[in-house]
């Protein structure tokens, strides 16, 4: 997994590719966490993300219940297909805000 980070529209963008498993979530849980804690919107790409494991489900969760905690916005952009589709499949598109790019995604977070 490659992490790195950006920003578009004043939101900071953790931008993710390869696989969302047991073996990278930690890290990127890890990035998140520290992202959200130093405030400010923060949007997930997940536009190079070809899998994502139920450790990587649970690790956009918990950044994202840190956020609602810390009244930050976080919001999901860019998911492949198969990722799309396992993101519906768990209902995270009923908890989360997914959005077509990251500049859409910080848009909606204002």
């Amino acid at each position: 997994m490659e992490i790195s980070e950006t920003s578009t529209g004043g939101a900071k963008v953790l931008v993710l590719s390869g696989r969302l498993d047991t073996a990278t979530a930690h890290e990127a849980e890890a990035r998140l966490t520290s992202l959200v804690t130093s405030g400010g919107n923060v949007v997930v790409d997940l536009g190079g993300v070809h899998y994502i494991s139920s450790a990587g489900l649970r690790a956009l969760l918990k950044a994202a219940k840190q956020a609602k905690g810390a009244a930050v916005g976080f919001a999901l952009a860019a998911p492949q297909q198969l990722v799309r589709e396992v993101l519906e499949i768990s209902g995270f598109d009923k908890i989360l805000g997914i959005h077509a790019t990251a500049a859409e995604a910080a848009a909606t977070l204002g």
